[in-house]
């Protein structure tokens, strides 16, 4: 049986979920971003069991088919942009098309619709939150950082970082209080 679950954006998400619900008795096939499979099926009872379990670690089962897909939405922009530096081959309305059998529009359109936000606007915020993070390393110029996150120049990196964070990305590293947000809360 297949549980889909809200806020696993890593791999120490996958070990908390896998280590708790192994805590919990159950058997598993396959834990992946977002969602796990057990080997046997799982009662309403243990479902609701399981779900107040990993409220406690910040995940939430899901239900819904909206919610499931918007989730894994996410997952997959998540893991893009902070797994693979945003190295896309074709564009993102393409690559999420390809990656969930739907049509592009349907999905900007619930997506739309239930986080009041667009998918590009959310996709833009996962790779601002990944310069923040590269730039607090202090390992990487800027012009290493627009190209290991595919920004076609630091001009237009650093424009759509003031646009999101309201400082230049020089000006950001010189902050004593960096204000960097939880992936789960984007």
């Amino acid at each position: 049986m297949k549980l889909y679950i809200k806020n696993m954006v890593c791999s120490r998400c996958k070990m908390v979920v896998k280590s708790e619900l192994e805590k919990l008795g159950l058997q598993l096939l396959a834990v992946d971003l977002g969602e796990v499979e057990t080997i046997e099926p799982i009662s309403a009872h243990q479902k609701s069991e399981i779900a107040e379990h990993l409220k406690s670690f910040g995940f939430e089962l899901i239900d819904d088919k909206k919610s499931r897909l918007i989730d894994k939405i996410k997952t997959l922009i998540i893991e893009l942009v902070h797994q693979q530096n945003a190295q896309l081959n074709s564009n993102l309305s393409d690559y999420l098309s390809k990656h969930l059998a739907q049509d592009y529009s349907s999905l900007s359109n619930l997506f739309s619709e239930v986080e009041d936000t667009t998918i590009e606007k959310y996709f833009i915020n996962q790779k601002i939150e990944k310069v923040k993070e590269l730039l607090l390393y202090d390992e990487l110029t800027l012009s290493e950082i627009a190209f290991q996150m595919n920004y076609s120049s630091v001009a237009y990196l650093s424009n759509q970082f003031k646009k999101v964070t309201g400082f230049s990305p020089s000006h950001y590293k010189q902050l004593k209080d960096k204000k960097r947000r939880q992936i789960e809360d984007l």
